[in-house]
């Protein structure tokens, strides 16, 4: 509306100025007669009549911007509501967000109290494990990747003497020179990302267990533990050491019952030999006394040879052992073992394993297994001699012959070896004790004890050659024993 009064008034300047022009003016001489006198009647009929087109133009001109100022009231009208829509909108959208505004600083004053709990609890649990660290009875150290210590615990500050205060921010072989760990180690436990484990001992008697373990956090680092296992170490080898000795009082009290049975038939026939030769100047035909002699002759010498081969099994089992396993077929090994037994085992009351039956059952192409050769044939002559002795108790029973059965088999990468005797079984408390280690057999009567012997088999069969071992026993029936051998193709 103002742009058109505007435009109004710049119309009626127009003409204003355009009726003083010196055009209008000269055109008022037109209205003259030629005595100069002004034709009123004409120019007041041009007046108004140009003053009617004036007004008329004016009147159009104003219609038209009056529909122009109506429509744009209009648009005025509809911007205005568009306007009002829009600060309804925004106000309702700044009041939703104040409201969240309100929530969200509601919920981070609760986080930020959650916050503090959180972090007196941090640091109440750092300080617990802080204390853990320092009093575990293990060495700990820990180190950056430069081999700078970040922890040194009160066990490491009591064994190697230099106060946490002193060590921390130094390296371990400043603060700890006879560390046996080296930079090399802390180096290969961050770059492989795995622990290392090394052994350390002090003059034989001060024996450590040390553990590298990588640290797995933003930067780089390794925590070292170090153990005391002297006490450990010393019960374990005094373990080993009794083992060791009733394994040697096994197979030694083994090996005396194997000599001492030829031993006493040798005895024996010294003394025939000795009533023979009392005898010589008796009534006794010459030709029945040399005879005499020569079987006694025959047995001694029978039996010396026993002895000696006892003797030369006992030293090639001394003698024999390998560092590595050896690649051997087991079926040979068992046929030289039988052999071999023929020749050593025979039970207390006579029953010799050449009068045993054997019976085979050997599966075909069998592989080679990786053993050691002869303390495998130690392994089965103790069980023959187990045999012979459990059979010797049925040799009254009318009808009984002693029957030994040999199986071989491959299944699931194993080799199983079976061998079954149908001699006494052994009981329930037999069987639980066969295994155990001991010194030597019964003292009160002197006899052998065939069921007490196979702790040194078992340790064989199951600690040097990671095998398993275990028997089936019937008293009626007989045993079976189990063995089962890895096999590495």
């Amino acid at each position: 509306m103002i742009t058109a009064l505007r435009k109004m008034k710049q119309l009626v300047l127009t003409l204003s100025l355009w009726m003083l022009s010196p055009w209008v003016l000269a055109g008022i001489d037109w209205f003259k007669d030629e005595n100069g006198k002004t034709k009123w009647q004409i120019l007041a009929n041009w007046s108004s009549g140009t003053l009617i087109l004036i007004l008329t133009f004016t009147a159009v001109y104003l219609l038209i911007t009056k529909r122009r100022a109506y429509r744009t009231n209009q648009e005025l009208t509809a911007i205005k509501k568009e306007l009002e829509r829009r600060v309804q909108e925004r106000t309702a959208t700044l009041n939703e967000s104040n409201h969240k505004l309100q929530e969200s600083n509601q919920l981070l004053e609760a986080e930020v109290s959650q916050h503090v709990i959180t972090a007196d609890q941090l640091r109440s649990s750092e300080s617990y494990i802080k204390d853990i660290l320092t009093s575990m009875p293990l060495m700990l150290v820990s180190l950056d990747a430069d081999g700078r210590i970040t922890q040194w615990n009160r066990r490491v500050e009591e064994l190697s003497g230099v106060p946490a205060g002193k060590a921390l921010g130094k390296t371990l072989w400043e603060a700890y020179p006879t560390m046996t760990v080296v930079p090399g180690h802390i180096k290969q436990a961050i770059e492989q990302n795995r622990p290392i484990h090394l052994k350390q001992s002090l003059r034989s008697v001060e024996h450590y267990d040390i553990t590298i373990y990588p640290l797995q956090g933003p930067e780089p680092g390794v925590v070292i533990l170090v153990d005391d296992v002297s006490r450990e170490v010393a019960a374990e080898n005094l373990l080993i050491h009794n083992d060791k000795m009733s394994f040697m009082g096994e197979l030694a009290s083994t090996m005396a019952h194997d000599i001492n049975i030829p031993l006493q038939a040798i005895l024996m026939d010294l003394k025939r030999f000795k009533g023979v030769m009392i005898d010589n100047n008796g009534n006794q035909d010459p030709e029945a006394r040399s005879e005499v002699l020569d079987n006694i002759y025959q047995d001694m010498s029978e039996r010396g040879d026993q002895v000696s081969k006892i003797i030369h099994n006992l030293l090639t089992f001394a003698r024999s052992r390998h560092e590595e396993k050896q690649n051997a077929d087991i079926r040979s090994v068992m046929e030289h073992t039988v052999n071999l037994g023929k020749e050593v085992i025979n039970a207390s009351e006579g029953l010799m394993f050449r009068d045993v039956r054997l019976s085979w059952q050997v599966e075909g192409k069998l592989p080679q297994v990786p053993c050691y050769i002869t303390e495998l044939q130690q392994v089965f002559l103790s069980l023959f001699r187990h045999a012979c002795t459990a059979m010797q108790k049925r040799t009254d029973e009318p009808g009984f012959e002693p029957q030994i059965k040999i199986i071989l088999s491959e299944c699931y990468d194993n080799m199983w070896i079976k061998i079954q005797h149908n001699g006494v079984g052994l009981t329930n408390d037999e069987q639980m004790n066969l295994f155990e280690p001991f010194f030597s057999s019964n003292e009160d009567t002197g006899e052998f004890d065939a069921g007490q012997h196979l702790s040194f088999a078992y340790y064989i069969i199951t600690e040097q050659h990671q095998g398993h071992m275990a028997v089936t026993s019937d008293p009626t029936v007989g045993s079976t024993f189990h063995m089962q051998l890895p096999i590495k193709h």
